[in-house]
């Protein structure tokens, strides 16, 4: 059976690649929730990397119905053709259009599926799928056709937790929160990108965002996709690691501070506590 350890391009800690393993050994669909920018979209693609597996991507709307991920009934194209006297009309078959399910189902080897953001659709959506998940299978009505999985793919589930997941699909997932990571972590994630950033840069500029997400009332804490793009800035506009030292966090804004600030209240935050710590002074 194959194990996930991680790769090169992808900062997993032991939690987590436990985890990958846990659902990979019991054959259930893994569960990732955490805070955006951490990573749980990014793992899906790293595990089928890992794996050698190819990846199916299901990215979930709110408009996303189940029967989505399984097949569609293109029934306008076969009207229209039919109109056309075109001779595939006769062949349903040529109507039905494959989900990313039925992809994966169909596969010659062993597959990945990242069902991503599975909270922004309806409600039922997760449970209109626990047959199909449980298994492996689904009926086509049109052609009266039964699908089955040639191979049991590694289903990676993601969800910001932007409403509950009913109770009956949780128990047949493994769940895993990924923690927002420590500076420690954090600095192996920047090495992964940016393997030349000077020390000292990184040393102020990880002092600077920890402040940052620190500061009480924050609408929307910065992520690690958006530190590295702030990093990736201060080395493009050549800041200095002097510029973003400061011995009271409320004293300045970050230079470049669009980057992690996404919301008019948040900057507005930042500039009513420069503003009273100077009439403090």
């Amino acid at each position: 059976m194959s194990r996930f350890t991680g790769t090169d391009t992808y900062v997993a800690t032991d939690d987590l690649i436990m985890a990958v393993n846990a659902a990979i050994t019991l054959q259930r669909p893994l569960l990732i929730k955490g805070e955006p920018g951490t990573g749980k979209t990014m793992l899906a693609i790293e595990v089928a990397k890992a794996l050698g597996h190819p990846l199916h991507e299901w990215h979930i709307k709110s408009t996303t119905k189940a029967q989505h991920g399984l097949y569609e009934y293109d029934a306008v194209s076969r009207l229209r053709d039919s109109q056309l006297g075109d001779p595939r009309v006769h062949d349903i078959r040529n109507y039905i259009v494959k989900g990313k399910l039925w992809e994966a189902f169909d596969a010659e080897v062993p597959s990945v599926v990242l069902i991503d953001e599975i909270d922004k659709a309806d409600i039922e959506f997760p449970n209109d799928l626990l047959r199909e998940l449980d298994r492996m299978e689904f009926y086509v009505y049109e052609t009266q056709q039964l699908v089955s999985a040639r191979h049991r793919p590694v289903i990676v589930i993601t969800s910001n937790n932007e409403k509950e997941l009913p109770d009956a699909f949780l128990r047949r997932c493994f769940f895993h929160y990924i923690k927002f990571p420590d500076k420690e972590t954090m600095e192996q994630i920047v090495e992964v990108h940016y393997p030349n950033l000077k020390k000292s840069l990184l040393r102020e500029a990880l002092e600077a965002f920890f402040e940052v997400r620190n500061v009480p009332g924050l609408k929307k804490k910065p992520s690690t996709s958006e530190l590295l793009d702030w990093l990736k800035l201060l080395m493009a506009e050549d800041i200095s690691p002097e510029a973003l030292r400061s011995t009271d966090q409320h004293k300045i804004i970050p230079p470049l501070h669009g980057a992690l600030l996404k919301n008019e209240q948040d900057v507005h935050l930042f500039e009513r506590l420069v503003f009273m710590s100077r009439r403090s002074r």
